[in-house]
């Protein structure tokens, strides 16, 4: 099970921010007025725009994230974590899905825009993101409802 959700994590990502690319170069498409649209960005630093134009440095540091967390999927894989090996999986799905575009774009492609009017504006996602988040929101809830 954890090679799909990877596998299809991955693929998810990849034709969402392609779609974006073609689509969304020269234009937002508003979705719900004043609170969420779709819009290309090229995110050349890290989560909230830390860390601009330090490719090699979020290259690396992704890398030995993605190991770490391999290693410990492969750990918990037979001991029948359920939730473990899904959020595990899920973000090994969304690192390999940015660390992709680090390597060949030399930035992470975001598209999801979360506003409210013209007040606040959350950073600009991708699915990639999503899956970390919620992926690390699973292991979160798990280690303190285990209190491990």
């Amino acid at each position: 099970m954890e090679i799909i959700i990877i596998i299809l994590g991955i693929i998810l990502d990849r034709v969402t921010k392609i779609w974006a690319s073609s689509s969304l170069t020269n234009s937002s498409v508003e979705v719900i007025p004043n609170f969420f649209k779709l819009e290309y960005l090229e995110n050349r630093g890290a989560a909230f725009g830390i860390l601009q134009n330090k490719q090699w440095f979020l290259i690396v540091f992704t890398s030995l994230i993605l190991v770490f967390v391999a290693y410990f999927l492969i750990r918990y894989r037979k001991q029948n974590h359920k939730i473990i090996n899904i959020s595990l999986s899920m973000i090994i799905a969304g690192a390999l899905g940015n660390l992709f575009d680090r390597i060949v774009y030399k930035y992470v492609i975001d598209f999801i825009c979360v506003h409210y009017k013209d007040i606040y504006y959350f950073p600009t996602f991708n699915v990639a993101d999503m899956f970390v988040v919620i992926g690390t929101f699973l292991l979160a809830i798990y280690i303190i409802k285990d209190g491990k």
